[in-house]
């Protein structure tokens, strides 16, 4: 049995969780609704405000799918609940980030500043200038949102400098020596 996929997932006051016979699973809350497509052969209920994930048979594809189904219900359940959000700092001489509208603007040391467009339902928050914020109910697109804009300056292992997330922590090298 799948030490994941067997626990069930409590379903928190204020959501909803829908399942309709092919398999789409519709969770509606506080924060907003998610839905996600689920494969065919993965048995998902809703019992007792539980979710129960069970699957046919111990062939390796399901067992995988098993954890997983139940793990994706999970995010949705605490997406539309409490929300994710990823924190990510700007090191660097001159890197600062603001907000111009719902529009995150950067300078990074280029000739000129990048922008970055938040996708559907993502927003961008800017505590601090060497701070960006990314928040959403969707855990998948928060994850690759924040990624997307740590590619634009990736920390480098020398002086540190770059966009890493708040709890990353860079091995740091040492410089050259002047040996001879």
């Amino acid at each position: 049995m799948s030490r994941i996929g067997r626990l069930p997932i409590a379903i928190p006051a204020g959501v909803t969780v829908t399942v309709t016979p092919d398999n789409v699973v519709t969770v509606k809350g506080p924060k907003g609704q998610l839905v996600k497509s689920m494969h065919k052969d993965i048995k998902i209920a809703v019992e007792n405000n539980t979710v129960i994930v069970t699957r046919p048979s111990d062939v390796k594809e399901h067992r995988a799918l098993h954890g997983l189904t139940r793990a994706l219900v999970n995010n949705m359940i605490k997406g539309v609940s409490e929300g994710y959000q990823k924190t990510l700092e700007l090191i660097g001489v001159g890197y600062r980030a603001q907000l111009q509208g719902k529009k995150l603007v950067m300078n990074l040391g280029f000739s000129h500043p990048v922008e970055v467009e938040p996708v559907e339902g993502i927003v961008f928050e800017t505590p601090a200038p060497n701070k960006v914020v990314v928040k959403g109910i969707d855990k998948e697109i928060v994850g690759a949102v924040a990624a997307d804009i740590r590619t634009w300056r990736k920390p480098e292992p020398y002086k540190g400098k770059g966009i890493k997330y708040d709890n990353e922590v860079i091995r740091r090298k040492e410089g050259k020596t002047g040996k001879k």
